[in-house]
Order: C-alpha cells, then structure tokens, then sequence
C-alpha cells in the first residue's frame, strides 16, 4: 500500500511502511495464535521475561525485513544489534507487553521502526488482539488502520487520563502532584501501546521517567510526534538516541500546550 500524503504525493517511506505494516500483521497473528500457549519462558532479570514467542515473532520480523531490505541494519530486542548499514537501522519490538502475553492479558504488540540518519521515518505499532494498526512516516500523518488520526483536544489539564510510570526520589509527593493536576492515571502494561494511544486520545499523555529502550518507543513516538504531540525524554530533550543502553531512560508525550507541566511535575513536585 502506497502511503499518500495531504498534498497527494506518495511518502519517501512508502515501501518501508507497507512493509512493517504487513509483516506487523503476520507476526501479531503468530502472537494470537500462540496466546495460552506460550511454551518455554526464561527471566531476562528478576522482573523481566522473554518467552519463546518473542523469538519466534523475532525472526518472522526480521526474515522479512532482511529478505526486502538486506544492506539495512536491524536493533531487535531479543537478537540485539545486527550487521548491516548504521544510517538506516529497523528498530524492533517483536512483542511488547511480554509479562501481559505470559499471563493471558490481552494487551500487548508488535512494535515495528526504521530510523534513518537518527531520526524515526516510519513507525508501526499493532495490536493484533483488537486488529489495530497505528502508522507514521516522517512526512505523513499519524494513522489508524489507515484513517488519519490527532491528539484528543482537551484544553484543561484536569481532564487528562495519563499513562504513569515514575520513580526516583520524593516518589510519592510526585505522584501526588501529578495525580492533583489531572483526572487519573493508569497503567497497562504496554509501553509501546499506551504511547501510541496518545496519538488518538485514548490517553491525553504518557510519562515515563524510567526504564524504557529504544525499541519500546522508536514507532510510538513518531506515530505520537505526527499525530500532534510533543515528545521528549524525561529531561526535556531528544526522545530517541539509538546510542544509549536499554532499559536506561523515559519519555513524555504531552499536547505542546502541556507540555512543559507535565515535565515539572513528572520531575519534581508542585
């Protein structure tokens, strides 16, 4: 499928994006199949598990991408960082929400990024058990299984549902603070997900100040970003850096007008 643009111009990303949309697709129906039949689950750190569908959604994932793109290189959650061009890199969640998946929840999906210079071009993030599809390239719109999609236009923060994940110091006067400046958080066990959830206002915001990898938000973050959002790492400053380590750094994603409370309130309280 040719991505088009407002202006009626095919995407510079289209082959790229119809590529991570079908093989998102194939790998999400694996997830689905094998639901409840997870089959050998090993702890990647006391709180962290990779089953042995990761590496088979894995594999269909990068299989695809290698036999249509072979000089590209490829940063995959389970398999790590492959051989391959370092200015144009397939960044890869073969199922995100794994503790979800290993224990029956439904919420969980497959995360698909090309990054190019440094910067997301394309970004897919399906959820195969409700048959959602979230796309952005770098020059188009943020899309829902296809229609274009922006951020929910709430002007007041008090109406916020915002996905929440802090910690640090003062944990709990932070909490607080965040918690009296908006309706309600929650937390779904998702990273990918609930980002992308952002794009179309099923959340009004994501902060995160802490364990995510560039894999959790490569896709998630543009389909935000291109939906309208401002999205930075929980300093303020660029959301992805394919340099630094997994699990070591957060990301907010507010509307612009947002933003910068948000931030503060993640960061420090009142």
């Amino acid at each position: 499928m040719t991505t088009v643009l407002r202006d009626g111009a095919p995407s510079a990303f289209s082959a790229e994006l119809a590529l991570a949309r079908e093989v998102a697709a194939a790998a999400g129906a694996l997830l689905v199949d094998r639901l409840g039949r997870v089959g050998r689950i090993s702890h990647k750190s006391p709180k962290d598990v990779v089953t042995e569908v990761d590496h088979l959604s894995e594999a269909l994932i990068l299989d695809a991408i290698r036999a249509t793109f072979p000089d590209d290189g490829v940063l995959a959650e389970e398999s790590g960082s492959g051989i391959g061009r370092s200015d144009r890199v397939w960044v890869v969640d073969p199922l995100d929400g794994t503790v979800n998946y290993a224990n029956g929840i439904p919420i969980f999906c497959v995360s698909i990024a090309l990054v190019v210079d440094g910067r997301p071009s394309i970004g897919v993030v399906h959820d195969p058990v409700r048959g959602e599809t979230y796309a952005a390239s770098a020059d188009g719109p943020a899309t829902l299984d296809g229609s274009p999609i922006a951020l929910a236009p709430k002007p007041l923060m008090s109406d916020f549902v915002i996905s929440l994940t802090i910690d640090g110091p003062r944990l709990a006067e932070r909490l607080a603070a965040v918690r009296e400046a908006i309706r309600v958080t929650r937390r779904i066990g998702s990273s990918a997900l609930a980002l992308a959830y952002v794009a179309n206002g099923r959340f009004d915001a994501f902060a995160q100040t802490h364990g995510l990898s560039a894999w959790d938000v490569a896709a998630a973050g543009l389909i935000a970003e291109r939906a309208g959002a401002r999205v930075t790492d929980a300093a303020g400053g660029p959301w992805l850096d394919l340099g630094r380590g997994s699990a070591t750094f957060g990301v907010v994603a507010a509307p612009p007008a947002h933003h910068a409370r948000l931030l503060e309130l993640v960061r420090r309280p009142g």
